[in-house]
């Protein structure tokens, strides 16, 4: 072991990693999720009852939407996960006796965020409901318990999950970590193996380039990976019954640029562990982050400052949102775009970095 410190270094960070990651990412405690505020009243009372969402904690109110076209737009490329409609007669509804009717509107294509919204929108609503009724029957001299019957009524929307089925938001993440696990792990071990098997050899004195030695390794892994790309699908489609609402051509498109960067990550891991052993252990400390952080088993606005920004330098995190909105939600290229930047991005850094580390020699 003393003889091979990189893995004895390895072998001492992966508890590390792991009791970090897992002691402060795993929080279900949903809090100040992104909210539009559609308000048409533009009054006190309406002013008062969105104080009370944003007392719950459970509100951050990020955006304020001029119409139903904004509101949808939000809710669609990801901005907000929720939205507060309040129609323009909800004081007169209210000063009238009459009951005034409250829309919010609910992503629901990540049902752990969809659930707590669900709720808070819910109590929230009765509990505003409750004070003004309390106050009118004080206004009026009447003593004693509060009409059931509330002036406030919030109907809740949830878009794209209605019945927050877990599973349209495990199949599409479980893609992109299979797709992780399986690309980075494989490739990884490209180099390592010719070294290890002595065939290197006959790669230093073939007439290639370095880039043209990198694309011939990866290509059979992206054929493999898209087979299991389309495998999953199906399953999940059949098994499941996770509908595909999005392009399957810009699905597999983006699948494939997210390869890219998978790919390159066990390249440069090839091009610096000396053994398979190695290699495997180096792939640890990227797929636990990538689990963790990506907001495939936790929502990333739970997380704390810190790992989101780490979040923030994991294409997962990005492929992840990817899917989603493209099986879930059906959207398209143009509500997608900085995503699909972020990924071309580290495409381009993490292949030009492995074709920079290969180097044909015997080191």
């Amino acid at each position: 072991m003393l003889r091979d410190p990189r893995t004895l270094i390895f072998i001492f960070i992966m508890p590390i990693l792991q009791l970090v990651l897992l002691g402060y990412a795993n929080n279900t405690d949903i809090k100040n999720v992104p909210t539009a505020v559609f308000d048409q009243s533009n009054s006190a009372a309406s002013r008062s009852l969105l104080d009370a969402f944003q007392a719950t904690g459970y509100f951050s109110f990020n955006y304020i939407a001029n119409s139903d076209a904004d509101v949808n737009r939000l809710i669609d490329d990801g901005s907000v996960k929720a939205a507060i409609v309040i129609p323009p007669t909800y004081n007169s509804d209210l000063v009238s006796g009459q009951t005034a009717q409250v829309s919010v509107v609910i992503d629901g294509s990540d049902p752990t965020v969809a659930s707590a919204v669900l709720t808070a929108a819910t109590l929230a609503g009765q509990a505003k409901g409750a004070s003004i009724r309390a106050q009118q029957l004080a206004s009026q001299g009447v003593g004693g318990d509060v009409s059931p019957a509330s002036p406030v009524d919030v109907r809740t929307r949830v878009l794209f999950n209605p019945d927050l089925l877990g599973s349209y938001s495990i199949v599409p993440g479980l893609i992109a970590m299979i797709l992780f696990q399986t690309a980075t792990s494989l490739t990884a071990l490209a180099i390592v193996r010719e070294r290890e098997r002595g065939t290197i050899e006959q790669l230093i004195v073939t007439p290639i380039r370095n880039w043209e030695l990198i694309l011939a390794k990866i290509i059979p892994y992206i054929l493999v990976s898209f087979a299991d790309t389309l495998l999953i699908l199906v399953v999940g489609t059949l098994m499941f019954g996770v509908p595909i609402r999005g392009s399957l051509i810009l699905l597999f498109a983006l699948t494939g640029l997210y390869l890219l960067p998978t790919l390159g990550y066990g390249l440069v891991i090839s091009t610096v562990a000396q053994t398979q052993q190695q290699a495997q252990l180096m792939v640890m400390p990227l797929l636990l982050p990538a689990m963790m952080l990506s907001g495939y088993i936790f929502p990333i606005s739970t997380l704390p400052v810190v790992l989101q920004y780490v979040s923030d330098l994991l294409p997962t995190t990005y492929f992840i949102y990817i899917m989603r909105a493209v099986v879930v939600k059906g959207v398209g290229l143009d509500l997608i775009m900085p995503q699909t930047i972020a990924l071309s991005i580290f495409a381009i850094a993490l292949l030009a970095l492995a074709i920079w580390r290969f180097r044909k020699t015997l080191d």
